[in-house]
């Protein structure tokens, strides 16, 4: 089918350019056939306003030659035969491709097919971007971006190649009736496109700064809204409000930019296009006078000078749009096309886990500084053991964990699994081969069923079940509805799990992971939100779900590592201690302050000092 000729969800190749007509050329990429096919259409189209005008001139002087008695006679069949096929079929069916062409084939598929690949290279990008920019810009720009070259190559198509074919059929008509009137019809062009030149780069910036104000409005709003129950906690309606107002009122001044510089050019344009008519008709009358043109080229000049002059406010405010969407472009290509990313090697394999032992060789990073993060770790986890890792904040545990699962690439050493470099395997290989359960809980606006099924999406629903038993998370579960009626499993969650407490959001999390079943478990503070009776009920789920499984486990509540095979303790991103939890509390080192200073079973975060 014609509608299928672009295929909206097929993917780009390599990353987008950071120029413009590169980037366009990223996001239209094997349409490219379809998109020449349909201004071709466009433009035969726009032919046919000059053929209008050519065929009412021929028309008029046919009339003229023969009278009123004497039009409708044999001379003139071919005449009237040709007109009426031309208004009657050829110049309809022209027009019909030409919608057609633009409203199937081109518009319903440009924008999936842009923002399909804005949105897959965004996916890619490391965790720093998404935690240097606001959720809601970051969405905002995806879709500002897909949009607006969807609308510009349409307009392009449905405007430009409709116009420019228009003027040089008209520009052929007018040297049909004298040079001289097709030299003045060029010299307004020049006027014209001088106009057009002027006024357009100062849109496109304009356009630009609008489209950056208007994202800021969304980020702000969003990251109010997201963040509400902390808002309400602190009072600070007042203090939100005055901030999206701010971000309001710059974007009202920047709207009134637009505006002002929009007035100003439809009032030059208008005055242009109120020259045009005057020009040709006026030119043409005196030809005629002096027996150099005849009526019907009066009336062919007259007609294509006062389309011309229609056209050229829809043209020009198209092409005001045109350059205000590439504005958006740019300012969305600044967000979206910035290389934020951890790569896959370009030979990487799958991940194979064996047995699952995890050995960090001399691994460094510090987040791009000189100073913070780790360095120096020197760890081997054997096979199926479960180790558990202290520290105060800031110690390292957690970029520890984030460099296992590659969210950073190490700037030093290397990670092994059975002996294979990380650095060497697909990313999501990797990451199939981890369950992670961390202590801020992800929860997408989905069922309770959906989330559990994160962990395994192809499990059945008594699979699912089963693991949220054995997460003792059932029971709250069948208990749960939501606004729009749905029940127990059915139940949506709310952005971010917010329905939830922090305790059933662990326990959904833990029974995702238990779903999963990975060969190696990450628990990073996985109970800490969970009061001391429902952790103690889930803690023989815990003990079998690691059984076999290499485990890493962060802790701040020391009592649940007691069981570890052995323990680490980190301290200012190196390892200081590390041996089972009797040993460590022979040592009377740091790990043993860490035991004395607790209190109800918290470590203190003072402790370190």
């Amino acid at each position: 089918m014609v509608s299928d000729w672009i295929k909206p969800f097929r993917a780009a190749d390599g990353a987008p350019p950071e120029t413009l007509w590169a980037f366009m050329k990223w996001c239209l990429s094997g349409a490219w056939p379809v998109l020449w096919l349909a201004a071709f259409l466009s433009a035969a189209a726009g032919m046919m306003e000059a053929g209008t005008a050519w065929i009412l001139g021929k028309v008029i002087d046919a009339t003229s030659a023969s009278g009123p008695e004497r039009f409708f006679d044999g001379s003139n069949l071919a005449l009237i035969l040709g007109a009426v096929a031309f208004f009657l079929i050829a110049r309809p069916v022209l027009f019909g491709l030409s919608s057609a062409s633009n409203a199937i084939m081109v518009q319903p598929n440009l924008n999936p097919l842009v923002l399909s690949r804005l949105h897959r290279w965004t996916l890619g990008q490391n965790v720093v971007f998404f935690d240097n920019d606001f959720a809601g810009r970051i969405a905002q720009k995806q879709m500002q971006a897909a949009r607006a070259v969807t609308d510009v190559a349409s307009e392009v198509i449905n405007v430009v190649a409709f116009a420019l074919a228009s003027l040089f059929g008209s520009v052929a008509l007018l040297v049909g009736i004298d040079w001289r009137i097709a030299l003045g019809f060029t010299v307004w062009l020049v006027l014209y496109f001088g106009l057009i030149n002027w006024f357009l780069p100062r849109v496109r910036a304009r356009s630009a700064a609008r489209a950056g104000a208007r994202a800021m409005v969304s980020g702000q709003v969003v990251d109010t809204i997201t963040n509400i129950k902390t808002v309400k906690l602190f009072a600070h309606a007042d203090f939100e409000d005055r901030a999206a107002l701010g971000a309001m009122g710059t974007f009202r001044q920047r709207a009134l930019d637009f505006g002002y510089l929009a007035a100003g050019f439809r009032l030059a344009l208008m005055s242009l296009a109120g020259l045009l008519p005057v020009l040709l008709i006026g030119s043409t009358l005196l030809l005629w006078q002096r027996g150099i043109a005849s009526e019907g080229d009066i009336v062919a000049a007259g007609a294509i000078s006062i389309r011309i002059a229609q056209m050229t406010g829809w043209v020009s405010f198209t092409l005001m749009a045109i350059y205000s969407n590439v504005g958006e472009i740019e300012d969305g290509m600044r967000t979206l096309t910035p290389r934020v990313r951890v790569e896959n090697a370009q030979d990487a394999q799958d991940l194979v886990v064996v047995g699952g032992e995890i050995a960090f060789q001399d691994v460094g990073f510090a987040y791009g500084r000189e100073k913070g993060g780790i360095g120096g770790i020197d760890l081997t986890i054997g096979q199926g053991e479960k180790l558990g890792i202290v520290g105060a904040s800031g110690a390292g545990k957690s970029t520890l964990v984030s460099l296992l699962l590659r969210l950073y690439q190490a700037e030093e050493g290397r990670i092994l699994i059975d002996g294979t470099d990380i650095a060497d395997v697909t990313q999501e290989s990797l990451r199939q081969n981890i369950s992670m359960v961390t202590q801020e809980t992800a929860m997408f606006n989905r069922s309770a069923m959906d989330n559990i099924r994160y962990g395994k999406p192809d499990a059945t629903d008594a699979e699912v079940m089963e693991a949220a038993k054995r997460a003792e998370a059932h029971d709250f579960i069948l208990e749960l509805q939501d606004h729009r009626g749905g029940r127990g499993y059915d139940a949506h969650l709310g952005e971010r799990g917010v329905k939830l407490s922090g305790g059933q959001r662990q326990r959904i999390a833990l029974a995702r992971a238990i779903l999963k079943d990975a060969p190696i478990l990450v628990l990073d503070e996985a109970t800490s939100a969970l009061d001391s009776e429902v952790e103690a009920a889930i803690q023989s789920a815990l003990e079998q779900v690691m059984q076999g499984k290499t485990v890493l486990a962060i802790a701040h509540r020391l009592s649940t590592l007691t069981e570890m095979d052995r323990i680490v303790v980190m301290d200012q991103g190196g390892i200081a201690e590390h041996g089972t939890h009797a040993a460590l509390l022979a040592q009377d080192g740091l790990y043993a302050r860490y035991w004395q200073r607790q209190s109800g079973g918290f470590l203190s975060m003072d402790a370190a000092e």
